[in-house]
């Protein structure tokens, strides 16, 4: 999603959305002290002073801003925040710092330590647990309050998914999901209108498109996205990831083996490759040798300028399980405990609080990066409704997320990435690849719950 050119498209997408996909969790938990308290010098955030809504009315203060779109969708940030900075100057200064987003998790505890970290920031939701228990972050209900903000006007899901213990630790910006790209032509050849959107239809594309002489029209990569393309159809096929309380990996379920045993099939049919390189899906379809790839909605503001060429569209994932369902995630404005320190501290709250305040207003500027603004309202606005990745989220029921536990990112990295890669490339049923990978799972759900005891 934070990339846009040719050479540099995959390593910054896997950066931007690693996080979110779980990529950066392996070194997050060691380079961060596996697990250990930081906040305001160790100990619980002190409270913040209650945000009234209404403009910034303290002392001048500088706050220093972090988040990681270093790609196509940097310069629309960058854009609202010179706006921000010029209509406040004299009030408020923000200070902008871009880094890949692998790089960020690990660098926020160390920094907010050393007291060179942010004082307000952007980070994906399925990290938003773990650093919430973790003391890096402040509660933000006072600002939803403040704003009458109500899950009425946002995507139901992505509205709970920045509550953790009860609080809300985050306010949604967006949401960024799979979609099914289609390259036009080859349908066209293959005498095919649009996408399927079912499995009979889309099964029955593929062989169709091979008769019209695509010889491997869906490439299923076994690394990056294919565990974004597994959670979609464990959903699908009405399998969960967690339970509740974040203790059990529920994903090695029926459910689970049916979606992986379709990720399998593609490749045992002669649709796809047997080995798929990381990102070589994409660069095959952008290079018009494949027919369909499924990635996320990051990718269009790249086809668009990057994909000389192609005739491409882009439609929702097809239906392949019982239900509409796709894998999904979404950037939070968060408050950290640094914004807390010092003298000023309360300033810099107030300040910050009333930053995320303008910049979660700002959807519309934020939806031509290529995202979906979270709040309905927005998306119902007219220069928005118009964009490509609108058509999405006409059922927002289809969204699901990673849900909030702590340290969530390290048990996807370790266990689920890898047991959908070792099923993919037939090195294990997909039935065995599961069982081991939840065995794995719980042993590391049970040590978060001790690493992240309250």
């Amino acid at each position: 999603m934070s990339s846009t050119t040719p050479n540099r498209t995959t390593l910054q997408r896997r950066s931007f959305l690693g996080a979110a996909g779980g990529l950066a969790g392996a070194g997050l938990l060691t380079a961060c002290g596996s697990g250990s308290k930081v906040g305001a010098d160790g100990d619980e955030p002190k409270d913040a002073p209650d945000f009234q809504g209404g403009e910034y009315k303290g002392p001048k203060v500088t706050l220093e801003y972090w988040n990681g779109f270093t790609g196509g969708d940097g310069p629309h940030m960058r854009s609202m925040l010179k706006a921000f900075n010029k209509e406040y100057a004299g009030r408020i200064e923000v200070k902008n710092t871009t880094r890949q987003w692998q790089d960020f998790y690990p660098a926020l505890p160390t920094a907010i330590t050393a007291g060179k970290g942010p004082d307000v920031a952007v980070m994906h939701n399925d990290w938003v647990g773990t650093f919430a228990a973790r003391n890096i972050l402040v509660p933000l209900d006072d600002v939803v309050s403040a704003l009458e903000m109500s899950e009425s006007d946002f995507i139901p899901a992505v509205w709970q998914a920045g509550v953790y213990e009860g609080k809300r630790y985050s306010v949604p910006l967006d949401v960024h999901c799979l979609a099914d790209y289609a390259n036009s032509k080859h349908l066209t050849r293959a005498g095919l209108d649009a996408p399927p959107q079912d499995r009979d239809g889309f099964e029955s594309s593929l062989a169709e498109l091979q008769d019209a002489g695509v010889k491997q029209p869906f490439w299923m990569p076994n690394k990056w996205p294919g565990h974004l393309m597994f959670m979609s159809l464990l959903w699908q096929f009405g399998g969960e990831l967690y339970n509740e309380d974040g203790t059990k990996a529920l994903w090695g379920s029926d459910a689970g083996a049916e979606a992986l045993a379709w990720m399998r099939k593609q490749i045992t049919e002669g649709y796809s490759p047997g080995k798929v390189a990381q990102d070589s899906q994409y660069t095959a379809f952008k290079n018009n040798k494949v027919s369909y790839t499924w990635d996320g909605i990051w990718q269009i503001n790249d086809l668009k300028t990057n994909a000389e060429g192609l005739d491409w569209e882009m439609a929702s994932l097809p239906v392949i399980g019982d239900r509409a369902a796709v894998w999904t995630a979404s950037h939070n404005f968060v408050l950290t405990s640094q914004a807390l320190k010092g003298d000023d501290g309360d300033h810099k709250a107030e300040a910050a609080k009333f930053f995320i305040d303008y910049m979660s207003k700002q959807s519309t500027e934020w939806a031509r990066a290529g995202m979906i603004p979270a709040r309905n309202s927005v998306r119902e606005q007219s220069q928005v409704a118009s964009l490509p990745q609108i058509a999405l989220a006409k059922d927002v029921d289809v969204f699901h997320f990673v849900p909030p536990v702590a340290g969530v990112g390290d048990v996807q990295v370790k266990a689920l990435e890898l047991a959908v890669q070792e099923a993919v490339l037939g090195r294990k049923s997909p039935a065995g690849a599961l069982a081991d990978g939840v065995r794995t799972a719980d042993k590391l759900l049970a040590q978060n719950k001790q690493k992240y005891a309250k």
